[in-house]
């Protein structure tokens, strides 16, 4: 895919185009980094939007919920979604309040997500889900069994249709206003895990695994 062309004229960027991100390799990055993506879909003519997690797979990503979601209720093998990731890093303080900002990364998907039935892509997928949040969790856990993947509905959704919007750099303000007497500058963000907190019926002889005692910085 061209650096510069948006896959789709759905998925140009409009506002604050020069913001624009078309390149498959930092798209992904960005949805690799993240932990949850927002759905939008609309069913029985109200649009909701539900936070659940996701993985990507090649050139798809992955989401699920219960078999019993509002989401999933009376659809066919595929609906239109419109799928977000956003990653915050950095609220940007100007000198006047209407040039803050924040540094951003975010990756909007358009399409027909596929609801998955072939039980060794449903199981792919909640594997692609565990190694994404802890690599190395799949093979000490207990795998999932025909119930439980029978309750879970896992959908598909080709990145056919995506762009990213991306905003770095310091304050941007108006020429007259580097003069007032206003601090300005940028606050990082970044997310950050705190040390694992044993289960109180966990046996006190299992090591806590490496994976999550040196799972810290995510940023």
């Amino acid at each position: 895919m061209p650096d510069n062309a948006a896959m789709s004229e759905r998925t140009r960027i409009v506002r604050e185009p020069q913001r624009a991100v078309y390149d498959r390799e930092v798209i992904y990055k960005i949805l690799d980094q993240g932990f949850v993506c927002h759905v939008g879909f609309t069913a029985d003519g109200q649009t909701y939007v539900i936070p659940t997690m996701y993985a990507r797979v090649g050139d798809a990503i992955y989401f699920h919920g219960s078999a019993a979601s509002r989401m999933l209720r009376g659809a066919a093998s595929a609906f239109n979604v419109c799928v977000t990731v956003t990653l915050a890093d950095g609220l940007v303080l100007a000198r006047s309040v209407f040039n803050h900002s924040m540094n951003y990364r975010s990756v909007v998907a358009l399409g027909n997500a596929l609801i998955v039935d072939e039980p060794d892509e449903k199981l792919e997928a909640l594997r692609a889900f565990t190694e994404k949040i802890l690599p190395g969790r799949w093979s000490d856990a207990r795998q999932p069994n025909e119930k439980e993947l029978k309750a879970t509905s896992i959908l598909r959704l080709p990145l056919d249709e995506v762009s990213a919007k991306v905003r770095v750099g310091g304050v941007e303000d108006d020429a007259e206003d580097y003069a007032l007497k206003v601090w300005a500058g940028i606050v990082p963000l970044r997310l950050v895990a705190d040390a694992p907190v044993r289960d109180e019926r966990c046996d006190a002889g299992i090591a806590t695994p490496p994976y999550a005692e040196n799972f810290r910085s995510l940023s």
